[in-house]
């Protein structure tokens, strides 16, 4: 990829602005013999697909002038769903009362990943609530979570 993950996220943030809603996250990965961008979106309300193709065309434009990539890609623009990925600190502090499943860079107590009651952010960190424990965990520290819907 040509440009870092926040150069990257810079380039897109306005566009997506600009568009009024607000930008979810960006993952950029490997899919077979092709690359993907993947742009999450949202905004009050939610997204409907007229949202997601005006934000297409606006960044296909973008990276048309920009090449931000390099290679050849797949750009996708959707909403980030019930059961959305965390991208940020603010969207811990955002969504505190869900239920997320959370995965840490490095083993805590022997594990990995955990599933709980996100409670909120403290300082630095990332309070969640699994059974009766409460685990504050740096937000550095953390990999992945996503949200697990609750119906």
């Amino acid at each position: 990829m040509a440009l870092g993950q926040d150069a990257l996220q810079a380039l897109i943030e306005p566009v997506v602005q600009a568009l009024e809603c607000e930008l979810w996250g960006v993952e950029y990965f490997r899919a077979g013999q092709r690359s993907v961008l993947r742009v999450y979106i949202d905004k009050t309300g939610g997204i409907d697909i007229e949202d997601c193709q005006r934000i297409s065309r606006q960044l296909g434009s973008v990276f048309d002038v920009e090449d931000p990539i390099g290679d050849e890609y797949t750009l996708e623009v959707s909403s980030p769903g019930l059961a959305r990925p965390l991208y940020t600190f603010a969207q811990y502090e955002k969504l505190a009362g869900e239920h997320i499943d959370l995965q840490l860079r490095f083993p805590f107590e022997g594990q990995r990943k955990f599933k709980g009651l996100l409670k909120g952010v403290e300082a630095e960190d990332v309070v969640l609530v699994v059974g009766e424990q409460e685990f504050l965990f740096p937000f550095e520290s953390i990999e992945k979570a996503k949200v697990v819907p609750q119906f």
